[in-house]
């Protein structure tokens, strides 16, 4: 019988393994704040089997602000004839530091993010028999399932009830587990009309300046939508504004006078308010080109390698980015940034073609 949930749990266990590269850990970042945002006061602590002990990862994921504790527990395998596994010494010695653990954490609720192998599982039921609390797992082979309390369903199922690509964007690993306690990423969804035949181009425009004295930054909202009207007939695509809360009139604006001067808005969605600085992260590395000012979200694009396009109303050097991907316009007409904007696009496309 499954053991119920706690309405407010205050003390979760994370349970992963395999990978401790940083890369791959913090991309479970995005289910950690998933289950902060559900439940603020709850402590989120993680365990770490980790075949490679010292993983020069262990400092930064200790120290990152959404977790309460991170332990790393060494899962030292041997080899029995053609078998590999854990064997009952490694095991002892597991349980002593699971038990230690376990006096200081008392998580009230155990998540098993593991899809595969069968050493979270078997840790994740210690933890379940010693402290009382319900397990959470995936069910990714038939089976694997009972050995939870809530089962979230294997990974290809859980892509293909969300119509995610396969393969799936690693991030999403994290929430098939979630899925069985009914949470879900809430990373910005591009939606689309389908019957679009080229849905898949994206384009992320931050027109920003909305916080005091930065107005004299923003561009001209007539030379924005000019310039992307005349692109969006050459190259259609999804046009996604972004900015915080405060820039939502100023985006409401642009969708006005876009509306005036090119007619239909169906390809404009307004984010403005609506991500977190993690998603925003996720928005700028799904779109194929970044415009922007010179604000926040333009440095965040230029860090994470994105076709940048930046306006400037005057010249601002100390603010520059000098990479190839980055193309910077001062004070520019709306033909000029339509020449930019095409000239970055062809640029981006045949990077990619090249690298694929």
């Amino acid at each position: 019988m499954a053991r119920p949930l706690p309405q407010r749990p205050q003390h979760v266990l994370l349970i992963k393994a395999h990978s401790a590269g940083i890369g791959d850990i913090l991309r479970s970042s995005a289910a950690w704040a998933v289950l902060k945002e559900r439940w603020p006061e709850a402590e989120l602590h993680l365990l770490f089997l980790n075949r490679w002990p010292g993983y020069p990862s262990e400092e930064l994921i200790a120290a990152h602000h959404l977790l309460s504790s991170a332990h790393f527990i060494p899962l030292r395998e041997g080899r029995w004839g053609s078998l590999r596994g854990v064997g009952p010494r490694a095991w002892r010695q597991i349980f002593r530091q699971l038990h230690a653990l376990s006096l200081k954490i008392r998580p009230d609720l155990i998540i098993d993010h593991e899809p595969h192998g069968i050493e979270t599982s078997i840790v994740a039921r210690w933890w379940r028999r010693h402290c009382g609390a319900p397990a959470v797992g995936v069910a990714e082979v038939p089976g694997r399932g009972w050995l939870y309390d809530y089962a979230g369903p294997s990974l290809r199922r859980y892509a293909r009830e969300r119509s995610l690509a396969w393969p799936m964007d690693y991030t999403e690993r994290d929430f098939a587990a979630l899925a069985a306690i009914g949470l879900a990423r809430r990373a910005w969804r591009i939606q689309w009309n389908r019957d679009n035949p080229r849905a898949g181009s994206v384009i992320a425009l931050n027109i920003g300046c909305g916080t005091a004295g930065a107005a004299q930054k923003r561009p001209a909202l007539e030379i924005l939508a000019t310039a992307l009207g005349e692109f969006h007939q050459r190259q259609p695509h999804l046009l996604l504004l972004l900015g915080a809360a405060e820039e939502a009139p100023i985006n409401a604006d642009f969708v006005r006078l876009f509306a005036a001067q090119s007619g239909s808005t169906e390809h404009i969605q307004d984010l403005a308010g609506k991500t977190t600085l993690t998603e925003l992260t996720g928005v700028l590395q799904r779109a194929d080109l970044v415009l922007s000012s010179d604000s926040g979200p333009y440095h965040m694009a230029v860090a994470l390698g994105r076709p940048t396009l930046v306006y400037f109303n005057f010249a601002n050097p100390e603010h520059y980015h000098h990479h190839k991907h980055v193309r910077i316009l001062v004070g520019a007409s709306s033909s000029e940034v339509f020449t930019e904007l095409c000239q970055l696009w062809e640029q981006n496309h045949r990077a990619t073609k090249n690298h694929s």
